[in-house]
């Protein structure tokens, strides 16, 4: 198969059209038509309907073009570093990241980033669910506690720890039996018990109140709600000031956050500035955050 031709098809179903394709690339109409028709001949299918109102793709052509523009998009990248002779990252870097992360530190990472890279253009996508890093076009993923997954590699650059906190006026009670305590909990809260420092002290929270976000029922902690189980590194600034008051630690659980490319022999010089940048930003792997 010709690769120029691939490329000038997806060039052509990028830019909706043969002249929009032409005067973004030099590369004239005639010449664009006829290597599509060409790879349209190889593959034995129509992938663009031609009308008088302009090319759409067909049903073909859009797998094909789902399948191979994120990809192709690696090989040029890796083309023009080759060509030039140089390491430099450049082009766009897509970053899928949970929520909670994106809110309190990715803004921050994200600027210092393209100042310390100038030819890279970021973009992060906040999600908590799990994304298709190649189905979707995204070169990085930031996740907690990621599963193993042959198709992805990457570091773990952070970690963190669930603690249970309370408003200084809310009685702790004493360690025995497993004690029912008012909680705060997240929408997804399923019934259990907390058991901190070893077990010496079991909690049964009853829920009082449900938020979606953490960082509420942190808020809802701190006006006196209830107890609540969160991150410490949300906790921090409110735990140092005394609005917060710290019952426990949560035996055997320790959030850790990694940062995830595919596992492709090939690493485009961004992802791996991106990395290397990240780790560096927690160096004690302490993921104290403000907010």
């Amino acid at each position: 198969m010709n690769l120029n031709a691939l490329i000038d098809f997806i060039l052509v179903a990028t830019n909706e059209g043969l002249g929009k394709a032409s005067r973004a690339s030099g590369i004239s109409k005639a010449t664009l038509s006829r290597r599509i028709s060409d790879l349209e001949e190889q593959l034995g299918v129509r992938l663009i309907e031609r009308s008088a109102r302009g090319l759409k793709l067909t049903e073909a052509g859009e797998m094909l073009m789902a399948r191979t523009e994120g990809p192709l998009s690696e090989v040029a990248d890796a083309m023009t570093t080759a060509r030039e002779g140089v390491s430099t990252p450049r082009g766009r870097l897509r970053v899928a990241s949970p929520v909670l992360f994106s809110q309190l530190a990715m803004g921050r990472i994200g600027a210092e980033f393209c100042a310390a890279y100038p030819e890279v253009e970021i973009e992060v996508v906040a999600e908590d669910r799990l994304v298709d890093l190649v189905e979707e076009q995204f070169d990085v993923a930031i996740r907690i506690n990621p599963s193993p997954d042959s198709n992805l590699v990457g570091r773990c650059f952070a970690k963190d720890r669930l603690v249970v906190v309370a408003a200084p006026e809310v009685l702790k009670p004493d360690p025995g039996e497993i004690r029912p305590i008012p909680g705060i909990v997240t929408s997804s809260f399923q019934p259990t018990h907390w058991s901190l420092d070893g077990g010496r002290l079991v909690l049964e929270p009853i829920p009082k109140l449900r938020f979606s976000s953490l960082l509420m029922v942190r808020d809802a902690a701190v006006a006196g709600g209830g107890v609540a189980l969160i991150p410490q590194s949300i906790a921090w600034n409110q735990l140092a000031r005394g609005e917060l008051v710290q019952w426990g630690t949560v035996s055997g659980v320790e959030p850790e956050l990694w940062v995830l490319h595919t596992s492709r022999r090939l690493i485009t010089p961004k992802v791996r500035a991106f990395v290397d940048f990240i780790c560096a930003k927690y160096p004690d792997m302490s993921l104290v955050l403000t907010g």
